[in-house]
């Protein structure tokens, strides 16, 4: 009789796992998963060109209160946030000190907040919207191009395959640095070669070399799928399916606007 010896469990957990949440919608029943994607298109949009058109303190704070503002109501977890890699804030705490040392660290600060708030903005959208309502949402709103001879829903349609593509161009991008990292490290691989790039500047063109190859292969297998069904077909748009909690989210990203507006303005 044979005796089954119990396996410790592995840590599922891996660094950098946690990118793969990244342009997936998370589960949840939140106000904010609720809202129409077009909606939240709009408030993104304008939170852009305001902290674009406006750069300061007063569009950095309302950037910064509308996106943690946005996440506590979205309730989306910690553990969906990425973790940036040591080198990244490593390198801007470097560029902090020579902010300092230059007498710029205050414009450094925003800078960073301001890059911190759109990225997370963009997040905050792809996380509590299903990438069906993208292309759509894009379509209603773009329909009065339309008459200029906008291709509207070609345009729809591109970035709803985008939406589609950015998934499993990461899950292969993710595969392909763990077979680079699997292979064996030769000894001089540090060392620069007289007459050469040094072997580090290699591996990354190889590495640059591959992730282009995968993306074109991807490519061309999507373009084979969407001829072989027919082409692209095209959306039904309908209305926009607007309901009170989109007038008062719409309402509030424009009030917010407006105030950092005025008060640019009053500077001057």
């Amino acid at each position: 009789m044979t005796t089954l010896k119990l396996l410790p469990r592995r840590k599922t957990a891996r660094r950098g796992g946690v990118s793969s949440v990244l342009m997936r919608e998370l589960p949840g029943g939140s106000v904010i998963h609720r809202l129409w994607a077009g909606t939240k298109l709009i408030c993104l949009l304008l939170l852009v060109l305001v902290s674009v058109l406006c750069p300061g303190r007063a569009s950095t704070v309302m950037g910064v209160a509308l996106v943690l503002g946005t996440g506590y109501l979205a309730r989306v977890p910690r553990s969906a946030l990425p973790r940036l890699p040591t080198w990244l804030w490593v390198f801007m705490l470097a560029m902090a000190v020579v902010a300092y040392a230059g007498h710029g660290l205050s414009a450094y600060v925003q800078t960073i907040l301001l890059a911190f708030v759109l990225l997370g903005a963009a997040a905050l959208v792809s996380w509590t919207t299903p990438a069906a309502q993208i292309a759509p949402a894009f379509a209603i709103l773009g329909a009065p191009l339309k008459k200029l001879g906008v291709p509207v829903e070609e345009w729809a349609v591109t970035i709803a395959l985008c939406m589609r593509s950015l998934p499993l161009l990461l899950d292969e991008c993710r595969v392909l640095f763990a077979a680079r990292r699997l292979r064996p490290q030769r000894p001089d691989r540090f060392r620069p070669r007289s007459g050469t790039l040094p072997l580090l500047w290699t591996e990354l063109i190889d590495i640059l070399t591959a992730t282009m190859a995968v993306c074109t292969r991807r490519a061309a297998e999507l373009g084979q799928a969407i001829t072989a069904r027919g082409g692209t077909a095209h959306l039904r748009t309908g209305r926009a399916p607007v309901s009170r909690s989109d007038v008062g989210a719409l309402s509030t990203v424009v009030l917010a606007c407006i105030t950092v507006v005025a008060l640019n303005l009053a500077q001057y």
